[in-house]
């Protein structure tokens, strides 16, 4: 049986047996985000099951391809959805993605979530830039022998999300006029919403939202050696005193809403960083 540095190499490879770009952003688009993907000057778009060892997408509005091109003049890579450890994958598995941008030569990993939002201040439609997290999800992509090829057996996640491009996103959203916080992520392994109860015990805990991805691939992003900025959209309110049903609808169109300024800022990221 092939090892993962192995399986790797052999995702990376029927890759660029159909695309030659080498490039430098890798970007995952999250659940009602996939829009963006408009933008970019696609010079191939491949099906995650076409790639040998990669995940199928299983989760509402995920199309599920890896796009390679360009965007503002930079070489991207960019994938239409992603995994989900509800969706019955393992943790490897959901971030196996991650280790072939790495594999094919990216050195910043830009991460849209959609998620549920816990700070009284905010609101629905905010954009949140993840300056930490919180990992609930009952599990580690990095459990099991280490790798010295792929990283580090115990890597560092005091700067999980690097500052600097932290601080870009922050002065591109003042130019911008995008409304835009600072604040922490907590992962849940989902698919139940959370009660009110629950929604309380995060707050307490120092989460701002709360979701049910992103944390792993940041964990394999760091272990990697990947730069990070993690970009959540607020696509429902879940304060335990306030709380009412949310539909998968509603968060779409959140999402949807979101978008135009979401571009703005991944645009320009991508462009200056």
């Amino acid at each position: 049986m092939k090892g993962l540095y192995e399986q790797i190499q052999e995702a990376a490879a029927a890759i660029r047996q159909q695309w030659s770009g080498k490039p430098r952003f890798g970007i995952i688009l999250g659940t009602g985000l996939g829009g963006l993907r408009e933008e970019v000057q696609a010079e191939v778009v491949i099906p995650y099951e076409s790639i040998p060892h990669f995940p199928k997408a299983t989760a509402i509005s995920h199309a599920g391809n890896l796009v390679g091109g360009t965007w503002q003049g930079r070489t991207v890579v960019l994938m239409e959805g992603r995994v989900h450890y509800y969706e019955g994958y393992p943790m490897q598995q959901i971030t196996f993605p991650v280790r072939v941008m790495k594999a094919l030569g990216c050195e910043i990993l830009i991460l849209t979530t959609a998620c549920g939002g816990m700070n009284p201040q905010w609101r629905k439609g905010d954009l949140m830039l993840i300056e930490d997290h919180i990992n609930l999800m009952g599990d580690n992509p990095l459990i099991g022998p280490n790798d010295e090829r792929l990283g580090p057996r115990f890597p560092d996640m005091c700067y999980a999300y690097d500052r600097d491009l932290l601080a870009l996103a922050e002065r591109i959203g003042l130019e911008e006029q995008i409304r835009l916080h600072r604040g922490v992520y907590v992962a849940l392994a989902g698919p139940n919403l959370e009660t009110r109860a629950e929604y309380r015990f995060l707050r307490l805990i120092g989460a701002d939202v709360v979701g049910m991805s992103t944390v792993p691939e940041v964990i394999v992003a760091v272990h990697a050696g990947l730069r990070v900025l993690g970009i959540a959209v607020i696509t429902d309110m879940c304060l335990p005193d306030a709380l009412q049903p949310v539909s998968v609808a509603d968060i779409l169109a959140t999402a949807a809403q979101a978008e135009k300024p979401l571009r703005t800022l991944i645009r320009r990221v991508v462009a200056e960083a």
